[in-house]
């Protein structure tokens, strides 16, 4: 069943005179019983789009005659993922739900685009992400919390978003156009294989985020466990804090400057398994990734300062820059998907201290580090940039 021009404009967020214009220009055609379809919903806001970034209609409409281009592919169910707008503001939701209104503005920016204005329409996707943080508003969690979980769970979406995005330009679009299909042939001869891909994607993503949560709930449920045995006196409770690592390439910046992003890619594409592999061995993980380096967390610092030399080994065997490690051990606090405090920002300036090769840790480390293989030669005290008193390191060897 079709829809009206009236309701293509409300659901593509236009002014009903603009859908009139674009019928006019012959970019937009009703079916015979001057009805449109969601793809035309679609089209319309691809078309209003152009048009902001200075892309004449008139110049897209002699794309589309020339078989350049074809927008008929948004006629597929597979776009309706492109949610239209609805009919409420993010006022009439704010007023309707209690939910503060600058709560829901930051959920426009969390799926990246501008922050809107209180009477701007919330898209439907929005409004189906409304009820988890009206249930979270009622139970009485700070705004500010929720506020870092909307942001928290944009970004890394974000990410798979654009890396998904650059796969599908560079392996699919873009050796399809070098076959010599038109834009219009790349778009209907791939479709098939968008269709089968996507569910597989969403059903790959979800399952990896349920094995993350698992993770995450069992070492939540470690520490309550020996909490509640600490609280009872049925044990002693063994005190093993974390250690903080970071890893840095040397030379990165020099490297991008003389050979470009796409080299500087390459060595981030290459460093990964290196150093990701021998920290999930030793009980650590990547916290994030810094551009020339990474940022682990580890449960103790053996393992810490085990993986960081089996890192700086595979990284010298791979051929690549040499590495330099910073570790440091203490409390940590968890916070937005990351880690704050001393021990961070220790580890972070001893990293840079330390020379191509070579691992570097505080007198703390060598404290609780069993020594199996494993020596340490002392430094001295060393003033590092941002810390007030020279801290004693040691240089780790095997």
């Amino acid at each position: 069943m079709g829809i009206t021009s009236e309701q293509v404009a409300e659901r593509a967020g236009v002014d009903p005179e603009y859908v009139t214009r674009l019928v006019d220009v012959n970019v937009l055609a009703p079916a015979a019983d001057g009805t449109f379809t969601e793809g035309d919903v679609r089209r319309t806001r691809l078309y209003q789009g152009l048009e902001r970034t200075g892309l004449p209609l008139g110049a897209i409409r002699e794309a589309l005659d020339a078989g350049e281009l074809s927008f008929g592919w948004l006629d597929n169910p597979l776009y309706d993922l492109i949610a239209p707008l609805s009919p409420r503001s993010f006022q009439d939701v704010a007023s309707e739900t209690g939910i503060p209104l600058e709560l829901l503005r930051v959920l426009r920016e969390a799926i990246g685009f501008a922050l809107p204005e209180p009477e701007d329409r919330m898209r439907e996707d929005e409004l189906r992400v409304v009820p988890l943080i009206e249930q979270l508003v009622s139970a009485r969690f700070p705004t500010s919390v929720l506020e870092r979980l909307l942001r928290v769970y944009g970004d890394g979406l974000r990410r798979m978003a654009e890396v998904e995005a650059d796969w599908w330009h560079r392996y699919v679009v873009l050796p399809a156009l070098a076959s010599g299909m038109t834009d219009a042939e790349m778009h209907e001869a791939t479709l098939g294989f968008g269709e089968e891909t996507t569910p597989l994607l969403e059903q790959a993503m979800l399952a990896m985020y349920h094995a993350h949560q698992e993770h995450t709930w069992v070492e939540n449920l470690i520490g309550e466990i020996e909490d509640a045995l600490d609280r009872t006196g049925l044990r002693s409770r063994l005190v093993r804090p974390p250690a903080i690592c970071f890893l840095d390439i040397t030379g990165y910046t020099r490297l991008t400057e003389e050979r470009g992003d796409e080299a500087a890619a390459e060595l981030a594409a290459r460093l990964t398994p290196l150093v990701q592999r021998p920290a999930e061995r030793h009980g650590g993980k990547v916290v994030k990734w810094l551009g020339d380096g990474v940022m682990f967390h580890f449960r103790e610092p053996t393992g810490g300062v085990v993986a960081a030399l089996e890192m700086v080994d595979a990284i010298a065997a791979a051929g690549l820059p040499p590495a330099h490690v910073g570790l440091d051990t203490g409390p940590v606090v968890f916070q937005g998907g990351d880690y704050f405090g001393r021990t961070v920002n220790l580890a972070a300036r001893i990293g840079e201290q330390a020379a191509p090769g070579q691992v570097l840790v505080t007198q703390e480390i060598v404290d609780r580090v069993v020594p199996d293989g494993i020596a340490f030669q002392p430094v001295g005290a060393v003033a590092l940039k941002g810390v007030s008193e020279p801290v004693l390191l040691h240089a780790v060897t095997r």
